[in-house]
């Protein structure tokens, strides 16, 4: 079997079986995109050598230096998913709509501003930015002719007493009776395990990924600007997925359908540092550079459970629950690091970029009671280290602006076994009098993936197209 398949199986039956603490998780909590105000979002969050906007605090907190006065900022923002389902030829498509805020935060300025020479002030702030909106709906639909969930679950369970099968899995068929041993010796069978059964999965989630910054900088004779930020990022997921194969063709004459439920909810508190600067050798250049250490999350909590019902033609029913599944680990993300450059054009706007680099293969699971052998090494067999790229330009006239932008995460995985390339474009604009500002802004981000239902030694993927909008407006004051 060839390397690259079995990272795919991997992949594919942490994804089948939805249980938490694997390298699907890892992943999950250490990509984290662009996220906050509506100036920032507009130029997707191209502000590494910009700086004065709350949402470099998280890229690269030099950028607090450039500020010149204090300021308080809020971003409510409406999230819109829709993700386009494509197996065994058949194309299903969902929604979900949720609101948020993707920013709140204030920036205290003292100092000088008019000293020439030396530190001239220092800033202190602190709030939060969003880095993740985990808000999300896809409903697959197919159906298969060559096997069954339960063709899994009967590999695994032949010679296996009921005690000792998986009580969130293969003990839930057999309690239903969609698994069955006629002759007492563990040698199990079911009615359809070969397939010609409708296969329907729906899967609703629902949380964010946001950072509470604490920001201080300072600025040296407008030429040099410094930052450093402690962030605590928290985490609420929660996944809710139904799936069900019914026998729509009555090819079995006592089989009619069986639906498998799945709940995973994770919650938890982690802590990092970044370090950044910014220097303006000239008055139409900037340059940043910034480097985030691993987020150490401490305390991550998952609790899971599921249930499944049968039905059957004769007119039997039967539903069965797991127990609540509950377990406490540890997960370290990757280093990254940020270098930016921004040209200004006197002042009418500018253009800039920011380019990032990081190793997802770097990322590990721990806890006290399982050191994640299996896990880590799936990890390091299946991530890779990117370059993500983040394009922005603002252009000025009056008291307003028009921004425009382009980002490009690269696919975590190795050897093309997946893909998730994640691309963004952006739009906004915005009004600022000296004590006000009201800016607004669109985000369109795209990326495709490989689902598996179950194993991916029997089933073929489902090709899911994911596009996310994000509609936002930032009202700041400053004082």
């Amino acid at each position: 079997m060839k390397k690259s398949f079995v990272i795919t199986l991997l992949l594919a039956m942490a994804f089948a079986t939805g249980m938490a603490q694997n390298e699907v998780d890892a992943l999950r909590y250490s990509r984290t995109t662009f996220g906050g105000t509506a100036r920032y979002m507009g130029a997707a969050g191209a502000f590494g050598a910009i700086g004065a906007d709350f949402s470099s605090l998280s890229d690269n907190p030099a950028g607090i230096g450039l500020y010149n006065s204090s300021e308080l900022v809020i971003t409510p923002t409406i999230f819109s998913t829709v993700t386009e389902a494509n197996f065994k030829n058949r194309y299903r498509e969902d929604n979900k709509y949720s609101f948020g805020l993707n920013n709140v935060g204030i920036v205290m300025q003292m100092g000088n501003n008019n000293k020439k020479n030396g530190w001239k002030n220092f800033q202190f702030g602190f709030g939060m930015n969003r880095r993740n909106d985990f808000n999300n709906r896809t409903l697959i639909e197919g159906f298969n002719n060559q096997n069954s969930l339960l063709t899994g679950y009967l590999e695994r369970i032949q010679g296996v007493a009921p005690e000792d099968m998986d009580r969130f899995s293969t003990w839930l068929a057999y309690q239903t009776d969609v698994i069955f041993d006629t002759t007492g010796n563990y040698v199990y069978h079911a009615d359809m395990p070969d397939g010609g059964v409708l296969q329907q999965k729906s899967i609703t989630k629902d949380g964010s990924q946001n950072k509470m910054v604490f920001t201080f900088g300072a600025n040296y004779e407008d030429h040099l600007y410094l930052g450093a930020t402690i962030g605590v990022p928290y985490i609420r997921y929660h996944q809710q997925s139904t799936y069900t194969e019914t026998d729509n063709r009555n090819r079995d004459g006592y089989f009619q359908s069986f639906t498998r439920n799945f709940d995973l909810e994770t919650e938890g508190t982690g802590f990092n540092a970044k370090l950044g600067f910014i220097a303006r050798p000239t008055q139409w250049l900037r340059l940043g550079g910034a480097i985030h250490s691993p987020t150490f999350y401490s305390n991550l909590s998952d609790t899971w459970s599921a249930s499944m019902t049968s039905q059957f033609d004769n007119g039997d029913s039967y539903t069965q629950d797991s127990p609540q599944g509950n377990f406490d680990y540890d997960l370290e993300t990757p280093w990254r690091a940020i270098g930016s450059m921004a040209i200004f054009i006197g002042q009418y706007g500018f253009v800039s970029a920011d380019y990032e680099f990081v190793d997802y293969s770097n990322a590990r699971l721990r806890s006290s009671s399982d050191q994640f052998f299996k896990a880590n090494d799936a990890i390091r067999s299946s991530y890779t280290s990117v370059s993500n790229l983040r394009l922005g330009t603002e252009w000025v006239y009056d008291a307003f602006s028009i921004r425009g932008g382009y980002a490009i995460y690269g696919s975590p995985y190795q050897g093309g076994i997946n893909d998730e390339e994640l691309t963004s474009y952006t739009f906004g604009f915005g009004f600022r009098e000296k004590d006000y500002f009201v800016d607004l802004a669109y985000v369109r981000n795209e990326y495709s993936t490989d689902y598996y239902l179950y194993s991916a030694n029997l089933v073929d993927a489902a090709k899911l197209d994911h596009a996310r909008s994000m509609f936002m407006i930032t009202l700041g004051i400053r004082y």
